[in-house]
């Protein structure tokens, strides 16, 4: 059994024990919500708009949080909550559509404004108690709203304005339920932290119980007592939260755990051998490669549509590790990288939304008929949680803080139809990027960057010929949770050497555009 000496001191009381629910009404912000809420070190989990207060009563949360949304309160099809919630005496927060639902919920009037407030704001603040304690007299918020308060019930008293909107937040004057127009979870409300915590520990009075050491403690036992003497298959990628898992799995199970790769043809220029050298060295566990690239680029032979290209990469995916698992004695157990945003997104969450971003071929489960079950050890972390339990786990910082890279590899950036002449264009070109990226020294300040393959040609010239090839574009983003981005702002040297080199390295391309598109409205991703 592996040494598990930095995390086997006995965990602390349950984790779970506190916990805050985001009621999402189709808020771009909702998993942003929770994951500042879990820097208060308190868990926090997304739900549907319209769960049940009894099933709000079963989840016995420390407090409620309606989040933001796009529809209006006003219209005959807005998305409403159950209203019994108001009467659970759980302290709640409305923010901007929340807000206003809570408004309207007792009697108050919101209305489209004649003074859209979309971005920077300013607000005064009049009652600095309770949940803007702390907060000076004026502060600069981020708005984003059409709607807003028009006029509040005697229940409920302003706390804030703005020059154009009167009632910038609000509390009930019996009741800890309180609303904000503006959104305190986005870094452009520089105290919107501050907010929060004020919420979540001062009103909900939350402690703060969730850590990501007793995490990986409370994680390891369980592992232990579901896994048994069975062994357990661990799917590799090569990226952070692959990692993790099989980090986590052997300290709990040891010599019980067997690491599969599948090299579908789909991954980045020379990763296999990176995989097989980092897992090797740092894991020493039972490592099967599955080489598998004709089998994929057949079945994508083609296909064109995203989703589409996603269900057929899960699906082989699995026949691959059914069959290779088929070869490995007592295999009981699959353990993935499964993440939170990857559950909500796939709506695949008991509580959570029922929308489906994007389909996740990791999420969900596994076909009854392959005798597996299911391990997700991730399943309620959020990316930089990750990278934070793999630095506790003792992961070397050079997987910790890998650039992610998507479950159905190349396929997704190569737009179009998937064939091996282009994806041969793709990695030499996506090398290039994250070459030249950590040549200057901006891979750690950065959060993610790749080439894309667009399905377009277009006339340029090279040697005095006409040519006719292809774009590439290079997607480089900022972000701290993968939620929201913006572009990386990357100088223009860097820019022009990965231009440079592109065009006279890659064979096939003649033009090179760089992404300053922010997620959202787009995705990091192509497809």
């Amino acid at each position: 059994m592996p040494d598990t000496a930095s995390v086997s001191s006995p965990p602390a009381n349950d984790i779970y024990s506190e916990r805050v629910l985001v009621l999402d009404f189709g808020s771009q912000y909702a998993q942003l919500i929770a994951r500042r809420v879990r820097e208060q070190h308190v868990y926090c989990e997304i739900v549907r708009h319209d769960i049940t207060a009894e099933r709000i009563k079963e989840l016995a949360p420390k407090g409620i949080i309606l989040s933001g949304g796009p529809s209006s309160v006003y219209e005959a099809d807005a998305p409403k909550c159950d209203p019994e919630i108001f009467d659970l005496d759980i302290p709640i927060l409305g923010i901007c559509y929340g807000m206003q639902l809570m408004c309207d919920r007792f009697g108050g009037k919101v209305r489209n404004a004649s003074a859209r407030e979309y971005g920077h704001a300013h607000i005064k603040i009049n009652d600095a108690k309770d949940l803007l304690a702390g907060l000076p007299d004026e502060t600069d918020v981020w708005m984003s709203h059409g709607d807003q308060v028009e006029q509040i019930s005697g229940l409920f008293r302003p706390l804030a304005s703005t020059r154009t909107c009167p009632v910038a937040a609000m509390r009930h004057v019996e009741h800890k339920q309180y609303g904000i127009q503006f959104h305190p979870e986005v870094t452009h409300t520089p105290l919107g932290s501050q907010i929060l915590r004020n919420f979540v520990i001062t009103i909900c009075g939350c402690e703060g119980t969730w850590k990501l050491g007793d995490f990986a403690r409370e994680t390891i036992a369980r592992i232990r007592e579901e896994v048994g003497d069975a062994r357990v298959i661990c799917g590799l990628s090569g990226g952070v939260d692959s990692s993790v898992v099989a980090a986590l799995l052997y300290r709990a199970i040891g010599d019980q755990l067997s690491c599969i790769l599948v090299d579908n043809g789909l991954l980045r220029k020379d990763e296999e051998g990176a995989v097989i050298s980092e897992f090797s060295s740092h894991f020493k566990t039972d490592l099967h490669v599955v080489n598998a690239k004709e089998r994929f680029l057949t079945k994508l032979a083609g296909v064109t549509e995203p989703q589409e290209k996603r269900k057929i990469i899960g699906y082989e995916f699995i026949e691959c590790f059914k069959e290779e698992a088929t070869k490995i004695k007592d295999a009981k157990f699959l353990a993935q990288g499964t993440l939170y945003p990857d559950v909500i997104e796939s709506g695949a969450a008991q509580d959570g939304p029922a929308a489906v971003i994007k389909l996740h071929h990791n999420v969900g489960g596994l076909p009854k008929e392959l005798g597996f079950d299911l391990v997700e050890p991730l399943r309620d972390l959020f990316k930089d949680e990750v990278r934070k339990l793999g630095i506790e786990l003792g992961l070397p910082e050079d997987i910790v803080w890998r650039h992610p890279f998507p479950g159905p590899g190349l396929a997704v950036r190569c737009l179009g139809e998937v064939t091996e002449e282009k994806l041969a264009v793709l990695r030499e070109a996506d090398a290039i990027v994250v070459n030249e990226i950590k040549s200057a020294n901006l891979y750690r300040s950065t959060s993610q960057c790749f080439a894309v393959l667009l399905p377009v040609q277009s006339v340029g010239v090279m040697g005095d010929a006409r040519t006719y090839d292809n774009a590439v574009c290079v997607r480089c983003v900022d972000t701290d949770d993968f939620m929201t981005a913006t572009w990386s702002d990357l100088p223009y040297e860097v820019l022009a050497r990965i231009s440079t080199r592109i065009i006279n390295e890659v064979k096939g391309v003649n033009r090179v555009c760089y992404d300053i598109s922010t997620k959202p409205p787009a995705t990091i991703e192509w497809e």
